[in-house]
């Protein structure tokens, strides 16, 4: 009985554990119509590898996107259409930054990063919500690590085992 017990526990203890090991945003919520200010937390590699590329999918409503270099990283920013037209201080803005790449380092499966990027929250996107930006670790040999996962309708992203960080969206914040 102790041996199932120990088992099972070991189990649960092991289940547990990828929870801690995702790739997180360091604040978790933001008022629509605001600048936001996106820091993954990517907490290891992958397999025991270093993660050498990070991509981040920047989610439609998110526009305006500036992220920010890091040394010894090369960054791309891909550049694709909005699906609708976006206000930028009395710009009509129709494409931006789609995704953004860091590659060329090197993230050690024991060390821990942040990778960042600043853009504004479309003042029409639903308070209440969640905003989901995918993000995939790639590491060499083929390895990846992919958070890419968005919970279905009534789901909660604590069921899924590879989830996409996401921000809840906050009422819109009065004044400028």
């Amino acid at each position: 009985m102790l041996k199932k017990l120990a088992i099972a526990g070991a189990a649960l203890g092991m289940a547990a554990m990828p929870a801690f090991a995702h790739v997180t945003l360091e604040k978790g919520e933001a008022p629509v119509g605001s600048t936001y200010k996106a820091v993954f937390r990517v907490p290891h590699g992958c397999e025991g590898k270093a993660t050498n590329v990070v991509r981040v999918k920047v989610p439609q409503g998110y526009y305006a996107v500036k992220p920010m270099p890091k040394p010894g990283w090369k960054l791309e920013k891909v550049i694709g259409k909005y699906e609708k037209p976006y206000n930028n201080h009395g710009t009509e803005m129709t494409e931006g930054v789609t995704e953004v790449v860091w590659s060329g380092g090197n993230l050690l499966d024991d060390e821990y990063d942040e990778f960042v990027v600043r853009g504004s929250l479309g003042a029409d996107l639903e308070a209440g919500s969640t905003l989901y930006f995918p993000v995939v670790q790639e590491c060499p040999d083929g390895a990846a690590a992919r958070w890419i996962e968005i919970p279905a309708a009534g789901q909660s992203s604590d069921e899924l085992q590879k989830p996409a960080p996401g921000i809840k969206l906050l009422e819109k914040a009065g004044g400028h």
